[in-house]
């Protein structure tokens, strides 16, 4: 099970990788991943919009190729986009060619220095080859939304759960994720506009 929150000797073992964006008073970092999704990506920019917030979406090409429109809508609204790869490989389990290939097809269509490896999961090969073109972002907060083992209460308070100026929060605009997702969005935002914490992208 991937964990919400990333014990610090595995951030320092991995320390090319961005965990936490430091030196914040104020900044928190909403992402998500997997998208752009028809009927789930326009409630999410609704509510960053109706909070005033900024996100990065880590895109899937394949679904960046089949909702052109939906993605120039995340640009439109002022959010920041990164590579997630073409069609959601895993790092650990595919050959290294070919996950390099699979990225590359990707960056084709976001053309972002941002790269999100799908399920965290990124071998130090793959790392060596790609730091030196991309920043590879990781998390402070698994929100865990595509869990449907746990409730969307469950999910707000994962989400709450260590947030702190600096913290990266992983979300899904997937249709798995949707309900979970909207509910702990809503309360992160609503949370943040409460303590001053200003939602930011991920430069």
């Amino acid at each position: 099970m991937l964990l919400s929150h990333p014990p610090k000797f595995l951030q320092r073992i991995y320390s090319s990788l961005l965990w936490f964006i430091p030196n914040q008073e104020s900044g928190i970092y909403l992402t998500f991943d997997d998208g752009p999704t028809p009927l789930v990506t326009p409630k999410v920019l609704a509510l960053l919009k109706k909070y005033n917030a900024k996100a990065t979406f880590f895109c899937l090409g394949k679904n960046i190729e089949s909702n052109p429109n939906l993605f120039q809508l995340i640009l439109d609204a002022g959010h920041q986009i990164g590579n997630h790869t073409y069609s959601h490989l895993n790092g650990w389990k595919t050959n290294n060619s070919v996950y390099l290939k699979d990225i590359e097809a990707c960056q084709k269509l976001v053309k972002s220095n941002l790269f999100r490896p799908p399920y965290g999961k990124i071998n130090s090969a793959q790392i060596k080859r790609l730091r030196t073109r991309y920043k590879i972002i990781m998390w402070s907060i698994l929100t865990r939304d595509y869990d449907p083992r746990i409730t969307k209460e469950k999910c707000l308070k994962l989400s709450l759960h260590q947030l702190k100026p600096g913290s990266i929060l992983v979300f899904h605009d997937s249709i798995k994720a949707e309900n979970n997702m909207l509910y702990a969005l809503e309360g992160v935002l609503k949370y943040a506009q409460k303590h001053e914490l200003k939602c930011e992208i991920i430069q």
